[in-house]
């Protein structure tokens, strides 16, 4: 199962990379490591 959900991301991410040039794919990546940390940091934060 877990191979199986490893493939499909992986096909999804080359789609999305298509032509992409691989310094150009790492920002945007980076970019959604970066929210993914602002929304976990935020969620946790104390009220």
């Amino acid at each position: 199962m877990i191979q199986d959900i490893q493939k499909t991301l992986w096909s999804t991410a080359d789609k999305l990379r298509a032509n992409m040039d691989a310094a150009e794919y790492k920002h945007i990546v980076l970019g959604l490591i970066f929210l993914k940390f602002v929304s976990d940091t935020f969620f946790c934060a104390p009220r």
